[in-house]
């Protein structure tokens, strides 16, 4: 089968082919069909749902250049995915505005649907949980999102947290100040804010208290005016930690929620803090949950494949318990 898709300014072509044609190689190599381009219209020739799936695909792409949206092999990736499942976004869809810009001037833009309706939630509501696996940017964006605000003196400050679970009573042996001590268990909070504000600034606004990161139990009995609050690896909380957490709240403040359910560290005997809030706060004004799929990593290809392979296990394994 042959399908022919007209490209009306052929100057789009070099962002959508990209470097060496990497684009559109990628497309032939995972659907197993061939693409060529003359006379301002690209053909695609192969077995019919396969050429349906890459027509669907380049259009989103065309559609993405067109509106002066950056293309690389991620995008290619998500969009075949999303193409392969039979959706197809709208136009409207695809559109990200820069949450923030790092020390170096690069644009953080959301990657995926998913994470574009999670920026937007955390910026409409008070309190936002982000749910979902690794690689689907829940935290970096979240730390985007609180930098831009800071920037803007929407807040006068930062406050990073996490419960320290996995450490148990050995934090207390980490050698150097409490600051030493949660600095391990921050590290990604850290790394994403490097990247956004810059070492130097970053070290001056930890020095000066504007951000302030504490483990989870130096939360209890204040009331946190004016800030951006994030909180994660959530899933490690426990139900009476989420509750406390929660009721710091304070004018003027927002608090952004982010974990995993499938990496819980917990005990067997305890429920953990953040499934808890999920069921608890579902359809409160102004509280906001997202869940984040194996769809929206924007890690390596491999990392969707290992959390897909962990998801078809457990599947399997419940409907074995189901039948018994």
């Amino acid at each position: 089968m042959t399908r022919d898709i007209e490209i009306r300014d052929t100057a789009l072509l070099p962002e959508l082919f990209g470097a060496f044609d990497e684009n559109m190689k990628l497309v032939e190599t995972q659907l197993g069909v061939s693409i060529t381009t003359r006379d301002g219209l690209l053909r695609i020739t192969g077995r019919e749902g396969q050429v349906a799936i890459a027509s669907a695909t380049i259009e989103s792409l065309l559609t993405m250049v067109a509106r002066g949206n950056p293309v690389d092999e991620q995008n290619v990736r998500y969009l075949l995915g999303l193409a392969e499942d039979g959706e197809s976004p709208a136009p409207a869809a695809l559109e990200a505005g820069v949450v923030c810009v790092t020390a170096k001037g690069k644009p953080i833009r959301p990657k995926t649907v998913g994470q574009r309706k999670y920026v937007e939630a955390i910026g409409a509501n008070t309190i936002t949980l982000g749910v979902g696996p690794a690689g689907t940017g829940k935290t970096y964006l979240a730390v985007a999102a609180a930098v831009q605000s800071f920037r803007e003196k929407a807040v006068s400050r930062i406050v990073l947290t996490r419960p320290a679970i996995e450490a148990g009573e050995k934090l207390g042996f980490l050698p150097g100040d409490l600051q030493s001590k949660v600095d391990p268990y921050l590290r990604p909070l850290y790394d994403a804010l490097h990247d956004m504000l810059g070492g130097d600034t970053f070290n001056k606004h930890l020095e000066r208290g504007v951000i302030e990161v504490a483990p989870l139990a130096y939360m209890r009995g204040r009331t946190l005016d004016d800030s951006y609050i994030i909180l994660d690896e959530a899933q490690n909380t426990t139900k009476e930690q989420m509750k406390m957490f929660l009721t710091r709240l304070g004018f003027g403040s927002k608090i952004i929620i982010t974990g995993d359910i499938t990496q819980i560290d917990l005990p067997r005997d305890k429920i953990s803090g953040l499934k808890d809030a999920v069921r608890v706060l579902d359809g409160i004004d102004d509280i906001a949950i997202c869940q984040l799929t194996a769809r929206d990593v924007v890690r390596h290809i491999l990392v969707q494949k290992i959390i897909k392979a962990y998801e078809d296990r457990e599947k399997s394994r419940t409907r074995g318990r189901s039948k018994l």
